[in-house]
This record gives C-alpha cells, sequence and structure tokens, in this order.
C-alpha cells in the first residue's frame, strides 16, 4: 500500500488519454482508492474528480504503523474525501509478530484514528504484509489478527484485513465473505477475482486526471466498505465514468519483451491434476493430464501468457505444464515444494531483480507476500522460483 507522488500542473484533455497502465481487468471496476503519506496532500477537488469521472464511491486513508508511525496525512485525507462526499476508511499497517502487540498496535491505532477523525462506523483494516507475519505461521497470524480486530471495534470502528492473494490461506485465513485481497493478474478474462471476498484491489498503477502517481484501486464486491456512514456519492458525469473505466479495463499490458527462459533444475509434487502442453501455451495441445501427486523434473521456467510455466525433459523432446497463475505462482503445486532465493544487494529494486530472473516484478513481490512498493533491503532473501 505504500504509494510514491509526484504533483505536477495538469493542462488540456491529452492527459485524458493516460489514465491507467497496467493490464487488462475487464471485470474489475475503479470502486475504492488507497491513499498514504506517499501520495502527498490530496485536495477535495482531487477526490471530486475521482468521484465524478471515475466513479470512486470509496477512499481508505492510511492512518497508522507499528506502535508509533502516524500518517501525517491522514486528517487531511479523511477531511477531504468527506467533503468530497465519499465514504472514508482507515488502514493500519501491521507489525506485530504477537497478541500483545497486536492488541498494542490496535490501540495506536485506534487512538490515531479518533484523533484525525475518522468517523465511528468506518473499517479500520489491519494491511499485514511485513516481514514479522511472514516468518510466523498461519495459526499465530490468525490469532493475532483476531487480536488486533477484537481491540479495534472498542473504538466504534468496524474491522477487516488486508493482505496479499498469496497470503490469503496461506500465511492467514482469510473467510469467505471477509477480507481485502491483492492480486494483479495479467489478464482477468472477465474473472471476477476474490468475489466471496469484500473487495479485491486489481491495479497499483491507477492513474487520475488531476492526480500524479500510481494508485492502488479495488473493485468491492460488498457493501462493507460503504456502510456505516452517510455519503452523498453521485458522480455527476456518468458519460465520463463509463468511458474511464473502458480504458482502464482495456489490456493495455505487454509483458517486458525482455522476460526469457531462465534454467530452473527443480522437482514438484502436483497437489492438483495439471494438462502437459506441448508448448508453454493454454492453446497447445495435451499430451497427457498428469495426475495429482505425480512429480516433475523442470530445467527451464517462464512468466507468459499470464502464467508461471515450467518445462518438463521427456524422452522425446519436451513438456510443458503451469505451475500457477503469474499472480499465485504455485497454486497448482504443494507448498513443500522447494524455492530459489536470491539474496538482496545494496541497489538492488523489485524490477532489478525480477528482470534478472526472467519474472514481471508484481508476480515477484506477490510471490514474497509483498507488493512492488515495499522496501526491500540488503541481505533479504526473496523467492525468485
Amino acid at each position: 500500500m505504500v504509494r510514491f507522488k509526484n504533483k505536477l500542473t495538469l493542462t488540456g484533455t491529452a492527459t485524458m488519454a493516460a489514465l491507467f497502465l497496467g493490464m487488462n481487468a475487464s471485470a474489475a471496476r475503479m470502486d475504492m482508492v488507497d491513499v498514504s503519506n506517499n501520495n502527498g496532500y490530496m485536495s477535495m477537488a482531487e477526490y471530486t474528480s475521482m468521484r465524478n469521472e471515475f466513479g470512486v464511491k470509496a477512499v481508505t486513508a492510511k492512518i497508522s504503523e507499528g506502535g508509533t508511525y502516524k500518517d501525517p496525512y491522514a486528517a487531511s485525507n479523511i477531511a477531504n474525501v468527506q467533503a468530497a462526499g465519499m465514504y472514508i476508511n482507515g488502514y493500519h499497517f501491521a507489525r506485530y509478530a504477537t497478541k500483545a502487540q497486536a492488541i498494542i498496535e490496535a490501540d495506536f491505532a485506534g487512538k490515531t484514528a479518533k484523533a484525525a477523525g475518522l468517523p465511528v462506523g468506518a473499517v479500520l483494516a489491519t494491511d499485514v504484509e511485513a516481514e514479522e507475519q511472514n516468518s510466523q505461521s498461519q495459526a499465530t497470524n490468525d490469532r493475532n489478527n483476531a487480536a488486533f480486530m477484537k481491540e479495534i471495534q472498542k473504538f466504534g470502528y468496524r474491522a477487516d484485513i488486508y493482505t496479499s492473494g498469496s497470503w490469503a490461506n496461506n500465511k492467514m485465513t482469510i473467510k469467505d465473505k471477509t477480507g481485502w485481497i491483492a492480486a494483479y493478474p495479467y489478464v482477468v478474462n472477465g474473472k471476477n477475482w476474490y468475489s466471496t471476498n469484500h473487495a479485491w484491489q486489481w491495479s497499483s498503477t491507477a492513474k487520475f486526471r488531476i492526480s500524479y502517481g500510481g494508485f492502488d484501486v479495488s473493485q468491492l464486491n460488498s457493501n462493507y466498505y460503504t456502510a456505516g456512514q452517510k455519503s452523498t456519492i453521485k458522480p455527476t458525469n456518468k458519460d465520463a465514468v463509463k468511458a474511464n473505466n473502458r480504458k482502464a479495463n482495456k489490456n493495455i499490458y505487454k509483458p517486458a519483451s525482455s522476460v526469457k527462459w531462465v534454467k530452473e533444475s527443480k522437482t514438484y509434487t502436483l497437489k492438483t491434476a495439471v494438462k502437459l502442453r506441448t508448448g508453454a501455451s493454454t492453446s497447445s495441445n495435451t499430451i497427457t493430464i498428469l495426475p495429482a501427486g505425480d512429480t516433475v523434473k523442470t530445467d527451464r521456467a517462464i512468466i507468459q501468457g499470464g502464467y508461471r510455466w515450467v518445462r518438463q525433459p521427456r524422452f522425446y523432446g519436451y513438456g510443458y505444464l503451469a505451475t500457477g497463475p503469474a499472480s499465485n505462482t504455485l497454486e497448482y503445486v504443494k507448498s513443500g515444494a522447494t524455492h530459489t532465493y536470491y539474496t538482496v544487494k545494496s541497489g538492488d529494486s523489485w524490477w532489478e531483480i525480477a528482470q534478472r530472473n526472467g519474472l514481471n516484478m508484481t508476480s515477484l513481490a506477490s510471490q514474497n507476500g509483498k507488493s512492488i512498493y515495499t522496501t526491500i533491503y540488503p541481505g533479504q532473501r526473496l523467492v525468485v522460483w
């Protein structure tokens, strides 16, 4: 959820064509945007533009992080979103690793939200995607998240969990009719990802007409983030909303031309039946269907066509199979599969590490339980395969 913003003066209508960069999201709507200090000061006019021209209904503003950090723009974001007639919610970036720490952070977040003016009835979600939770068991994270959410409700706020698709029901339990899940696929193909959860964050590169920089944008699959408050939300330019949604949903994403097959010597055990194909494409002919429990030895891998593909040497040539969608690269493989790790060096970026390993950087970040805006540090180990 960390965003960087560079405000520029906008003139004319030329910028209307550059609304979104990123991906095809034919099922996705721009219902909710989240903001933090890294977006800088956001005016009422900017939020009004989001509402009138893009159909944004709700904004979720960063309130706090850990046990000491207060977002300096929380109060102005809350006030300006409300002035624009939109629903306002908040989120706390979690650093807790124990139940006691979760309660302390919830108390800090609740008090900070009250001071910043977050109205009673709003959602105050816990953003769980940090190294502190990555090293915990699912049971421990579930216990800590439950403690945070129970405590936050004492302040009159409704609770929820934000996390990545690769962490949901892996690093922590996210039940149906709960949760705000981030997953940035190559191609949605009409599929409404995470339709049984409250919200699906489908892009981190949204651009709005009078606001510069990349924004997280989510589709709401329930009224959870638009309940408990009064709102005058009514997009006044319905034609613009339709046009901007059409432009946002165009298939303008093109994988980097430099993405190539990389060496991989692995043995995977399948947890579901997978088609072995003559090529790395869902349109390639099927050689056979490998049953669940079968083991597959590979020598190459690539992110291509929305999937992570691996190559299996065979007596006659090769077979190709997907280990899962690019945003969740081991969905079809048992979690016990071994990984290849890369140790972050000084000066590295998500883009550089991804290019070096033949990956898409959003997929690389997602399979490590992070977003491309999460800060990485020298010495960290990242899963690259």
